[in-house]
């Protein structure tokens, strides 16, 4: 047999990609996918805890569900309305934001919770260039 016959032979029955490294030893690609985060791949532990992560969300449904049978389509959407108005109005990104008008829409300005206590700004771990943070707002950077 010559050696063009051989090439030929090896070249018809083993591909290039099942030669490659594809598989389960094979490294992450950093160019084409980029970083890894694992919070990404994990799972929930509990049931519950989408709950948890969803129940600002699933309690203001609940009470526009409940405010539309009660008073109509009008109350909700007023209600939606000033939700977005107040989530547009922001103080500038270095100053901390107690979001006031959101509680009292929401009903949370007379309750005490978790957050209230230990989201002290003076506390804060995240300090930042005023003039940078502006700037990257703006679009400026």
């Amino acid at each position: 047999m010559n050696s063009r016959g051989t090439a030929s032979l090896l070249k018809d029955s083993i591909s290039f990609t099942e030669v490659s490294a594809a598989g389960l030893f094979e490294g992450h690609d950093l160019l084409r996918r980029g970083f890894t985060s694992v919070k990404n791949e994990l799972v929930p532990s509990h049931p519950l805890e989408l709950t948890e992560k969803n129940f600002q969300l699933n309690q203001d449904k609940t009470n526009f569900a409940t405010l539309r049978n009660i008073q109509g389509i009008h109350a909700p959407l007023k209600l939606q309305m000033e939700f977005r108005a107040v989530k547009q109005v922001q103080r500038l990104p270095f100053l901390h934001s107690s979001n006031m008008a959101m509680d009292i829409l929401r009903g949370n300005d007379e309750s005490i919770g978790f957050e209230d206590i230990l989201n002290d700004p003076s506390q804060s771990e995240i300090m930042g260039e005023p003039h940078m943070m502006m700037e990257h707002k703006l679009g400026l950077l």
